[in-house]
């Protein structure tokens, strides 16, 4: 782990780059709700398939990095804790091991995100986001920093986040891992299915991320990924769903698309022109980027004094004493925890 320490000319703690350019692919694939653990399996072998895909169809470079959505194992739907707990995997686990396998074969990192339970915290659902390298093994693990609140009609999220646990996690792994990023080979990498939350973004960049992977299901803010691009001045992708399968519960439609990859100055470097499943693909001159790219100049002096009178709408650790057991039950239990009046 590399701790994060502020450098007088603006720059940050890096890896040695294995190559000057590299080849990112986006894959805008289906979000399935797998129904048992068949389903499982035909979801992580369908992925898979895709992986497959991406050497066997591609014409010229081929990814370096191969960046899956949110959920292409398990899918989404509105399952209760339990249910969404039966869809969970483990990381490493043998989901990760055949993955990994994919990895070693063709010699790229994949990354994606799924619903992972961790023996070292019994009764949370986890939101992860996991980069595998080319060897198989696992390079990070990066949790949802957050959930968003008070959106959904009747409803919250059930999932534990950083902050939803804030002080267990800091004294787990430490408080550079709150906002963490992967120095690899290929850059500084922060994975997250974090939304609208533009400070997270900022802090990432400030501790020097590089290209920010960002996955989706079921929508996103188009000008909230391109704008962590450009105020940060850095490489961003998000990947979504394509169409949904007709047999859910939810329109073929239903958020589907709009998976891309966003240049330092927002303007796309490659997009999905349609909603079905499609591989993106988009250079990443990395060299040249970093012998000019600095740490975000930020006139921090003018806005600490506000930030630190600033209260949240809810406090940390929500998720410590109780977990709730449904998205009905969290939306119940976070009801009235509002610190604003």
């Amino acid at each position: 782990m590399t701790q994060h320490t502020q450098q007088n000319d603006g720059g940050y703690a890096v890896a040695e780059l294995a190559k000057p350019v590299w080849t990112l692919g986006v894959a805008q694939s289906r979000v399935h709700p797998a129904a048992d653990e068949a389903g499982m399996k035909a979801n992580l072998d369908h992925m898979l398939h895709l992986v497959d895909n991406t050497f066997h169809a591609t014409f010229g470079p081929t990814p370096d990095l191969l960046f899956f959505h949110e959920f292409p194992i398990s899918g989404w739907d509105k399952w209760t804790k339990a249910e969404a707990e039966r869809r969970c995997i483990e990381i490493p686990g043998p989901e990760t091991e055949l993955i990994a396998a994919k990895a070693r074969e063709y010699g790229c990192h994949i990354a994606f995100g799924a619903y992972v339970r961790d023996p070292d915290w019994p009764g949370h659902v986890l939101s992860i986001t996991t980069l595998i390298a080319p060897d198989g093994s696992i390079l990070a693990k990066h949790w949802k920093a957050r959930n968003v609140k008070g959106v959904f009609s009747g409803f919250e999220l059930f999932t534990t986040t950083v902050y939803d646990v804030l002080d267990e996690y800091v004294d787990k792994y430490g408080i550079d891992e709150v906002v963490p990023v992967a120095r690899t080979p290929l850059g500084n990498i922060s994975l997250s299915s974090t939304q609208l939350e533009p400070e997270l973004f900022r802090a990432a960049a400030i501790k020097g991320a590089e290209i920010f992977l960002r996955t989706a299901s079921g929508s996103f803010n188009e000008i909230d990924i391109r704008a962590s691009a450009l105020h940060n001045r850095v490489y961003t992708a998000i990947v979504n769903n394509s169409l949904l399968a007709r047999e859910t519960n939810f329109f073929e439609d239903t958020g589907a698309g709009g998976s891309a990859i966003y240049g330092p100055d927002g303007n796309v470097i490659a997009a999905a022109d349609s909603k079905f499943e499609k591989l993106i693909l988009g250079q990443i001159p990395i060299a040249a980027f970093r012998a000019r790219h600095r740490q975000p100049d930020i006139h921090w002096d003018l806005y600490r004094p506000i930030f630190e009178k600033y209260t949240s709408r809810f406090e940390p650790n929500l998720f410590t004493p109780y977990q709730p057991d449904s998205l009905e039950d969290a939306g119940r239990y976070l009801n009235g925890r509002s610190r604003w009046i």
